[in-house]
Order: structure tokens, then C-alpha cells, then sequence
């Protein structure tokens, strides 16, 4: 097997060993959308450091990851959970809602006017500003 193959198992297992300290951040239930009993995968925020880092990491449920996947085709209203997640203190949960949020706000009035009263220090902004894509 090649290095990246071999670099791309490291980091699923380094990202896997986060799942404990996750769920019990995040009570078990999705970091987003606040789905409980359903299937969770860590998502890492972008841009993805070299080491992955729990601080970089979210709890999301497939319905937030399949919106995710596909922001400009899903229904804006599911991101509707967002308009508090921006105030989280959670860095990279608060980080991926405006990243969302910003991507949908060309499609949904809503969602600019919920960044309209966003601050976001010079950090955030800048790894905001990096996008989904």
C-alpha cells in the first residue's frame, strides 16, 4: 500500500479516537442541528491542519452531512438551527455554521440577516473566509 493510503488511515484513526470526547461535548446529539438519537460523524472543519485536531472537530448528524455535501441543492430552512449556532462558544461549531450560513445567503434572506449582527474576531474570520469548498 502507498503513503497516502497509509496517511489517510492515520488520520481516520486520530479522528475516530475524538468520538468519546465528542459525544460528551456534545451531549450526543448533533452539533448543528441538535438531532439526538441518530448516527453522528466527526466532521472537520476546514482547512484541515496537517494533525487533526479535536478543536477542529464537529459532531454532525448525516442530515447536516448530506446538506453539507450539497448546500446549494438542500432546503435552506433546515439550516434554520444555525441562527444561534453562530454564538456558540464552540469554535469550530460556531466557525462551520457562518461558513453554511454564508453559502446559503444568496438563496435565503434569513440567513444574511442572521450574519448581519455576526462578530467574528480576526481568527474567525480569516478560517471563516477559507469556505466549504
Amino acid at each position: 500500500m502507498g503513503r497516502g493510503f497509509d496517511n489517510h488511515n492515520k488520520r481516520k484513526e486520530t479522528l475516530q479516537s475524538f468520538g468519546k470526547d465528542l459525544a460528551r461535548r456534545s451531549g450526543s446529539k448533533c452539533e448543528l442541528c441538535g438531532a439526538a438519537g441518530v448516527s453522528l460523524d466527526i466532521f472537520e472543519v476546514p482547512p484541515a491542519k496537517q494533525e487533526p485536531e479535536f478543536e477542529e472537530c464537529v459532531f454532525i448528524c448525516r442530515n447536516c452531512s448530506g446538506g453539507i455535501d450539497s448546500l446549494k441543492k438542500m432546503n435552506t430552512d433546515h439550516w434554520r438551527c444555525l441562527t444561534d449556532k453562530i454564538w456558540s462558544e464552540i469554535s469550530a461549531v460556531k466557525i462551520l455554521s457562518v461558513m453554511i450560513l454564508r453559502t446559503i445567503s444568496p438563496r435565503a434572506s434569513w440567513a444574511e440577516e442572521v450574519l448581519d449582527d455576526l462578530y467574528l474576531d480576526e481568527d474567525e474570520e480569516a478560517r471563516a473566509a477559507a469556505g466549504l469548498l
